[in-house]
């Protein structure tokens, strides 16, 4: 697809869960956007995260960058076609047989070993089998959750549902060109061009953020700068409040750029106190924006919205 707006009925979803990640924000984000890719525009992601945006839309040009190279190193082998649907299959059977037999053991010791090898295998056995689902790593860059004390993780259903999103993401990728970058979001955006399309989802702040590095305010202030001086079109999706606050960078930094709010839950987090209601913005380019109100769809999804525009 390289024309926004539009509908999308399913919502496919990557073998990789991140905290923040968009599936059910996708048939938000894609009815709201306006860009048409012309043959030469590029989808273009400096937080790629798992991906989820990026993967549903599936132009034929993107650039996707990430901080996180456990993130680009899966899905570059996956584009390429060294990891299969069926060698992970075979992969998640072995290591749940033993996790199966050897419980937290097994995590541990399979989660060292990631740490020392750094096998795409292991990262995607980790990150499903970690505690809440979440992606974090300490300051030496080593994968640190807990065990999710569910050693009989590794079904053969659940492991269908890997593999079968694997399968899904190897077809989305399939004669596209799509260039994977590990390296910081300001080297991803000097690629952006008049016709490209840069959407951002950095780390939240005021949110637990160290899924691989910090984020503080005066990066996301540093983005607003250097995003608003684009000469393309640009959305992005940050907080906008929840139940105890709102978020203040938004106003602060952003205004001018439309706004369209809609209401979701969080259930992946470290904290139950980060797995509730959320209001969150997009916040995209005027001029970029779907001009028709959103569909049906959205809400079919679990998202109440608002329209409005930033003064």
């Amino acid at each position: 697809m390289n024309s926004l707006p539009f509908d999308i009925d399913h919502v496919g979803v990557p073998p990789i869960k991140c905290q923040g990640i968009k599936t059910k924000l996708v048939p938000f984000i894609f009815q709201n956007i306006r860009w048409h890719s012309n043959g030469q525009g590029r989808w273009i992601e400096p937080f790629l995260g798992s991906g989820v945006v990026v993967f549903n839309l599936a132009p034929d040009r993107a650039i996707l960058g990430d901080t996180n190279t456990h993130i680009i190193n899966l899905y570059r082998a996956i584009s390429a076609g060294t990891i299969t649907a069926e060698k992970l299959r075979c992969h998640l059977q072995k290591e749940g047989d033993l996790l199966r037999k050897d419980g937290e053991k097994h995590y541990y010791r399979l989660r060292d070993r990631f740490n020392s090898e750094a096998s795409p295998y292991d990262f995607v056995f980790l990150n499903r089998s970690c505690f809440n689902g979440v992606m974090r790593f300490n300051g030496n860059g080593r994968f640190n959750v807990p065990f999710c004390r569910k050693p009989e993780r590794f079904s053969s259903q659940y492991i269908t549902k890997i593999v079968n999103q694997v399968g899904w993401l190897a077809r989305q990728m399939r004669g596209k060109k799509w260039d994977f970058r590990h390296g910081t979001w300001e080297s991803t955006l000097e690629s952006a061009s008049l016709q490209d399309f840069v959407y951002l989802d950095p780390p939240y702040i005021g949110r637990h953020t160290d899924y691989y590095n910090n984020w503080s305010q005066s990066d996301a202030n540093r983005l607003a700068v250097i995003a608003q001086r684009l000469s393309c079109g640009f959305a992005l999706s940050m907080w906008f409040e929840n139940r105890y606050r709102k978020n203040t960078h938004i106003e602060e930094m952003w205004s001018g750029n439309i706004i369209r709010l809609f209401r979701h839950f969080y259930h992946v987090g470290s904290l139950e106190s980060l797995r509730n209601e959320m209001h969150e913005a997009l916040v995209i380019r005027s001029g970029y924006e779907a001009l028709e109100q959103v569909s049906t769809t959205a809400h079919k999804h679990g998202c109440q919205i608002d329209l409005y525009q930033l003064k």
